[in-house]
């Protein structure tokens, strides 16, 4: 019998701290067996010759919105596909209670089970869910999402309070779902932090402690109610920067900083900052870090902020909170991000199709929804524009796969490694290409890239061991999986 089910021979392995190497790889069981310099073609039951391409482990989009604007069973389907084609063999989801996603209330022991019957046997790629606490109730959940559903992430949107999730809200518990005896508000996210200390305090979950961790979507409701008011009011932008203007790059600083003294004042140490998109939100993250050691802070950039801003991206479809900057704020994130003060590179893919994004009139981009899609131009996006200024592979593998991994508690994912799943992709790192909707798997018939120009390519994606993407097309049948975490390598 063949010593292993999958031979990847003649791949320049992508691993992080390390250059590129051509290696041959061997994969049993789904998992990485064997990775060596030569592994001969008749110890594998098939052979795929990589022909030097590059083999970067399966992309961790640590940041996804399944379900927010299609039914979650559809978007399991056709967005997994969208990751598939870019070469993210994991998506983690936000999952909320409230309007959009599922457009219910009530206990997570309750709605869990519905989100997770819904994508049961539906997505390409392997998966799981960031929670939100909505619902007082739902923090002394905490413990149990985390031991019966294996759910370690959880997820404050800071600008809930008082801006709905398009713009201004005057109705927090119709959007919410909320009793008219509860808020959402700064109090609320206070005890959210307290209780997840405290259960990473408990005995019981000892062992865990630093899978657990919070992320923050940080805006100021207050701030971009005013300025939304005075943008709309004046009528002199419109579009993106009109967008830009009425969520100006200091509510995500003030956000931040409220978030890391609350962080400090819990004690709660793992704290993610979500999409930070302007200098002065990743300079005020810094500045927290700086002041606050005892938390360990982790900075999260979209591909989107990176590529794209308010006169280069595709029109309003660009809509997304926070929003698309100028080109001086897209240049400071990448600035920061060679100085290595980012930890992980995500496309908070959102689609939402054309008959749901856009209003009447079609141009007014305060009726537009919020977000787009974007994982199939994750990788492809970064090495294209990585590349141009000095980013390694080996970082953008860290970026992209290792660093999220570890984080979310997705131990058997991030790296190509033997004993991890058989997660990664193959990048033809010399092939142009220009973005179009049209060819994309996700339902989405816009995206804010068309027109871009790529100089890198995912060609295959595999998923533990299985070509899941081959030849410009998803291949196979759903065989995508549901993650319980932390997970344990073997």
């Amino acid at each position: 019998m063949p010593t292993f089910d999958l031979l990847i021979k003649n791949a320049r392995v992508v691993r992080p701290g390390e250059e590129p190497a051509r290696l041959s790889i061997g994969v049993r069981d789904g998992k990485f067996r064997a990775i060596a310099e030569s592994i001969p073609d008749e110890d594998a039951a098939a052979v795929v010759d990589a022909e030097g391409r590059l083999a970067f482990p399966g992309v961790v989009d640590a940041h996804q919105h399944w379900g927010i604007y299609n039914p979650l069973e559809d978007d399991a389907v056709s967005e997994s596909r969208a990751c598939a084609q870019g070469g993210v063999t994991t998506g983690i989801t936000y999952l909320r209670t409230g309007r959009y996603y599922l457009n219910r209330s009530g206990p997570y022991r309750d709605v869990l089970p519905v989100a997770l019957d819904k994508t049961a046997g539906r997505a390409y790629v392997d998966y799981g869910f960031h929670v939100a606490p909505i619902l007082h109730e739902h923090i002394e959940e905490i413990p149990s999402i985390i031991e019966d559903f294996g759910i370690t992430s959880f997820k404050i949107f800071m600008f809930y309070g008082k801006h709905g999730l398009h713009g201004r809200s005057n109705d927090q518990q119709q959007f919410l779902m909320i009793p008219e005896d509860e808020s959402y508000d700064y109090a609320h996210f206070e005890f959210i932090m307290r209780e997840i200390q405290r259960v990473r305090q408990d005995p019981k979950f000892a062992a865990m402690a630093d899978d657990l961790s919070l992320s923050l979507h940080c805006e100021t409701a207050e701030i971009m109610s005013a300025y939304a008011k005075l943008v709309e009011d004046e009528g002199r932008l419109s579009g993106l920067e009109a967008y830009h203007e009425s969520r100006p790059p200091h509510s995500e600083g003030l956000a931040i900083t409220i978030a890391s003294y609350l962080a400090y004042e819990t004690g709660l140490a793992n704290i993610n900052l979500l999409h930070l998109s302007s200098r002065k939100a990743i300079e005020a993250a810094m500045l927290m870090a700086e002041t606050f050691p005892s938390v360990n802070f982790r900075r999260e950039v979209t591909v989107g902020h990176l590529l794209a801003d308010i006169t280069t991206a595709n029109g309003i479809g660009a809509k997304v909170n926070p929003p698309i900057r100028p080109r001086e704020d897209v240049e400071a994130l990448w600035e920061h991000l060679l100085e290595g003060h980012f930890d992980w590179v995500v496309s908070d893919h959102a689609c939402c199709r054309d008959e749901t994004k856009f209003g009447d009139p079609r141009d007014d981009v305060f009726l537009a929804k919020s977000g787009f899609g974007g994982a199939e131009y994750l990788l492809a996006g970064l090495i294209t524009e990585g590349s141009k200024r000095g980013l390694s592979y080996a970082r953008i593998a860290e970026l992209t796969a290792t660093n999220p991994a570890r984080r979310f508690g997705l131990h058997t994912k991030g790296a190509i490694a033997v004993g991890l799943d058989a997660d990664l992709c193959l990048v033809d790192p010399d092939q142009t290409w220009t973005i179009r909707a049209a060819d994309s798997e996700s339902t989405q018939e816009y995206t804010p890239f068309e027109g871009f120009t790529m100089t890198a390519r995912v060609t295959d994606t595999f998923l533990r061991g299985e070509r899941i993407f081959a030849d410009g097309r998803v291949t196979g049948e759903p065989r995508g999986a549901f993650v319980r975490r932390p997970s344990v390598s073997s």
